[in-house]
C-alpha cells in the first residue's frame, strides 16, 4: 500500500504543476495559492466533523501544526511564486527537485532511524541531475535578481523539508487528516493575508480558473496532503519526499499530451535519470533479518563444502569423507 499511495502521490503532485500554470494565466500567485488551501481545509475540517473526530487539546500539537504550517507551507509557497519571478521555470524546477536532499540531511540529524547512506545520497543527486538535464536549456538567466530568486527556492526547498521531518519526528500521534487540515487553514489565513497586502485582492474569474482551482484544491490539496501524512507513517520521511524528483517529468509529459508542448529526448533521457536515481533511494534497505539469513545461508553452503574440501587438501579416504557428510 506505501508503494501505491506514493505512486498515486507522485501521479497528483506532477499534474498540479499544469492546473497551477492554467491558473496562474488570470489568478494572482499568493490569493491564487490561499484559496486553494482554504477551500482544502474547509472541506477536511467538514469531514472531521462529520467523522466526529475531535481536534488536538495538548499544545505541543497545536505547536508543531502551526510552526511547520507556516514554514512548510506558508514560507515555502511563498518563497517559491516570489522566486519564480526571476528564474526561469526549469531553474526553479531544479531548485524545488533539492528537497530530498534536504530532508536527508534534517533526517540523519533528527531522526536516528534515518541515517544517510552512501546509496540514498548518491540516488537524490542522481536525480537532481536528471531534473537539471531535462532543463538545461533554461537554466541560463540575464536577470540581475535571479540569485534572490535561486536563494528564495533554496530557503523555500530548506523549509519544507525541515517541517516534514519534524511532522515524522514529533507528529506520530496525530491524524493525518486533522494535520493537513489545520495546516492549510493557518496556511491559507497566512497567504491570503499577503495576497491582499502585496496583489490588493484582485481576481479575474474564467472557466478555468475556476476549474484548475477545484482541482488543486480537492485532488491537489485534500486529497493527496491526506495520503501524504498517512505516507509519512509508513515510510521514512526521505523516501517519502523523494516523490517531489516525479513531479518535472510528469508535468512535462502532461504538458506534452494536453497543451501539445514539444517533448524532446533530453526529457525523456533525464526522466531516465530520475527514475535510476528514484530505484537508489527507494530500494529496499537490506535489513538484519535479510543480512541474517544470508550469512546462515552462506554457512550452510561452508558446512556442506566442508568434508570436500578437507579431503581435497588433507588426502583422507574416501570412507571417512562419506561419514563427515
Amino acid at each position: 500500500m506505501p508503494r501505491i499511495a506514493w505512486l498515486a502521490l507522485a501521479l497528483i503532485w506532477g499534474s498540479t504543476w499544469l492546473a497551477v500554470r492554467i491558473g496562474l494565466e488570470t489568478l494572482p500567485p499568493f490569493t491564487f495559492a490561499g484559496l486553494r488551501f482554504l477551500i482544502a481545509s474547509v472541506v477536511l475540517l467538514t469531514v472531521l466533523a462529520i467523522r466526529g473526530t475531535r481536534l488536538p487539546r495538548d499544545p505541543a500539537d497545536w505547536r508543531l501544526i502551526v510552526s511547520t504550517a507556516v514554514f512548510g507551507f506558508a514560507v515555502s509557497y511563498a518563497a517559491q511564486f516570489w522566486g519564480m519571478q526571476f528564474v526561469p521555470s526549469g531553474l526553479a524546477a531544479v531548485m524545488f527537485s533539492t528537497v530530498p536532499l534536504f530532508t536527508m540531511l534534517f533526517a540523519h540529524a533528527a531522526l536516528p532511524s534515518e541515517p544517510i547512506t552512501v546509496r540514498k545520497l548518491v540516488g537524490v543527486v542522481v536525480g537532481i541531475l536528471g531534473v537539471a538535464f531535462i532543463f538545461a536549456d533554461q537554466l541560463a538567466t540575464t536577470n540581475p535578481r535571479a540569485v534572490l530568486g535561486v536563494v528564495a527556492f533554496l530557503v523555500g526547498a530548506a523549509a519544507l523539508a525541515g517541517s516534514q521531518v519534524a511532522v515524522k519526528a514529533k507528529g506520530a500521534g496525530l491524524d493525518p487528516l486533522v494535520l493537513a487540515a489545520l495546516q492549510m487553514a493557518v496556511t491559507s489565513i497566512v497567504l491570503l493575508g499577503l495576497g491582499a497586502t502585496i496583489e490588493g485582492g484582485r481576481l479575474q474569474w474564467t472557466l478555468s480558473a475556476a476549474a484548475s482551482l477545484a482541482y488543486l484544491a480537492l485532488v491537489g490539496s485534500a486529497f493527496a496532503f491526506s495520503l501524504f501524512y498517512w505516507l509519512l507513517k509508513h515510510m521514512p520521511v526521505t523516501k517519502t519526499l523523494s516523490v517531489m524528483l516525479t513531479h518535472p517529468p510528469i508535468a512535462i509529459l502532461l504538458g506534452w499530451m494536453v497543451l501539445g508542448e514539444s517533448l524532446s529526448w533530453r526529457v525523456l533521457a533525464g526522466a531516465a535519470t530520475v527514475a535510476s536515481g528514484l530505484w537508489m533511494i527507494l530500494r529496499p534497505e537490506a535489513t538484519p533479518h535479510r543480512t541474517r539469513a544470508r550469512a546462515f545461508a552462506r554457512w550452510r553452503v561452508g558446512i556442506r563444502e566442508l568434508p570436500t574440501v578437507c579431503t581435497a587438501q588433507s588426502g583422507l579416504p574416501d570412507a571417512i569423507a562419506k561419514e563427515l557428510r
